[in-house]
């Protein structure tokens, strides 16, 4: 049982210590091709099978050790590595280099990383672990090692319960049999494995990228990749296999609020009032900020800033009266897990912007949960355009659809219009502007692009659930168009 102790700042601030050890246990489980590695048959003589199959840690050392200490480090059976570490204020973090490898003759490739998203959504949710430089796909050939690094932090920005500070943490490395001694699965310059199915990755035109602001995650860019996949009995897009082996999926229509298509505010009249959110400052005009947060909120230059303790109207009708439709099987698919929900803003000028920058301000703040809306970098990213380079790009620069693609443009439901806009899940800000702006895309005449929406009452716009599916998932058949989209094994 770990100890909280508590060190008394003032009177009205008080710094919490995490003592104790933080377990992380990595089984590495291995998969072959046959079930006998060694046998002996007779057939007018011997013969014996003499591959051997051999693959296990071999060291584990600290990298980076941020207000944080290792209390115990140990490699047991070869294939089980346990790290106790202690974090010692919000933001330690603790960085291991780990290496795996192939002492056998048969060539071996990752076919799974398992354990990271669903441990990051257990309690306490402020211990948070990640598993980077290796992916799904790796190929570890006969006689060579690979060096990855587990991380372990405690993320200052998630709220905590001081009696609950610990946590086990279970994470599994899944390596299977190559074929014929070549690697299968995504390699550099091959293809990624999409719930089974070898989908290719491509550096130019539509399709699937390597992308190149997160790795080990692939997005799909362009106007019209072959990205449909059929969920809960509708035509969903894939966004992007992130780097924990989930896929980020839109749904391709809009969704109805009644019997017939509407709009919908972000956030309704006088839904969070300013008493219990400071960050929202005219409880008439709403609010942009998606989720509740814990602490302060503030966009990135830090001018606006306060309290957000209540959820926007639209993030309880995406979980609390869409989710709630979703057939059995659907549910079933669904993996809880973090968004996104910080601020992107704009910048005085276009040069001192950048997605990078965008994506940071994002990930300023996180919910967790089952349904949300697209990112702004979604949208960026998505654009096969050069001069696609930022947030600030988009909105200053004319034309504005330079950062269009399929999310921009995708199932239009007005032919006069060309279509209907639907809102992002990120707070826009800029020099001047309220709190109550957020991102959405917008339609004209057939073309689409991302800007400024209000979050107040009177501004509609449409709204377009996102969610994750399980790293497990398997795809049983289709080539991803819209004719012929992907099939999850139910």
């Amino acid at each position: 049982m770990r100890k909280v102790e508590r060190k008394r700042m003032n009177s009205e601030h008080k710094k919490y210590f995490l003592v104790g050890s933080l377990c992380i246990a990595i089984f590495l489980m291995l998969g072959i091709g046959y079930a006998v590695l060694s046998q002996q048959l007779d057939i007018n003589g011997t013969a014996q099978i003499t591959s051997n199959w051999k693959i296990l840690f071999t060291s584990a050392e600290e990298k980076e050790m941020n207000n944080a200490t290792t209390t115990r480090k140990e490699i047991t059976d070869l294939t089980t590595l346990t790290l106790d570490v202690n974090l010692t204020q919000p933001g330690a973090s603790a960085t291991y280099d780990v290496v795996v490898e192939n002492q056998g003759d048969l060539d071996a490739v990752l076919s799974s990383i398992n354990g990271v998203s669903e441990n990051n959504n257990k309690d306490p949710k402020a211990i948070k672990v990640s598993v980077e430089n290796i992916k799904v796909g790796d190929p570890l050939l006969a006689g060579e090692d690979k060096t990855f690094q587990v991380k372990v932090y405690w993320d200052e920005t998630v709220d905590f319960n001081e009696t609950n500070m610990s946590k086990e943490i279970e994470i599994s490395l899944v390596y299977k049999q190559s074929d014929d001694g070549v690697p299968v699965g995504p390699i550099p310059g091959d293809g990624v494995d999409m719930g089974g199915q070898d989908v290719e990755v491509v550096t130019s035109g539509d399709g699937l990228y390597e992308d190149q602001y997160e790795d080990g995650r692939y997005i799909y860019r362009g106007n019209e990749p072959n990205n449909y996949i059929q969920f809960n009995n509708e035509l969903w897009r894939i966004i992007a296999k992130e780097s924990d082996g989930t896929y980020k999926i839109i749904r391709d229509e809009l969704l109805p609020q009644n019997a017939n298509y509407t709009t919908m505010a972000y956030d309704v009249e006088n839904h969070r009032l300013t008493e219990n959110n400071t960050y929202c400052t005219n409880p008439r005009y709403g609010c942009g900020v998606f989720a509740a947060v814990s602490g302060t909120f503030q966009i990135p230059d830090g001018k606006y800033s306060g309290t957000v303790t209540e959820d926007s109207s639209i993030k309880e009708y995406l979980n609390n009266t869409y989710y709630p439709t979703l057939n059995g099987t659907a549910k079933t698919q669904i993996q809880s897990h973090a968004f996104n929900i910080g601020s992107v803003q704009v910048l005085d000028k276009i040069e001192n912007d950048s997605i990078q920058k965008n994506i940071a301000g994002e990930k300023m703040y996180q919910w967790t949960g089952n349904v949300g809306l697209v990112n702004v970098s979604d949208l960026l990213r998505a654009s096969t355009n050069i001069a696609c380079i930022s947030a600030t790009d988009q909105v200053n620069e004319v034309p504005q659809e330079t950062c269009g693609s399929y999310l921009t443009t995708m199932s239009p439901i007005n032919e006069e219009l060309g279509g209907v806009g639907y809102w992002t899940m990120n707070v826009f800000s800029r020099s001047g502007d309220g709190s109550y702006g957020a991102w959405n895309v917008t339609f004209r005449r057939g073309v689409g692009w991302f800007g400024n929406g209000f979050a107040r009452y009177d501004n509609h716009s449409g709204a377009r659930p996102v969610l994750y599916l399980k790293s497990d998932i398997e795809i049983t058949s289709g080539t991803g168009t819209e004719l012929d989209p992907f099939v999850i094994a139910e």
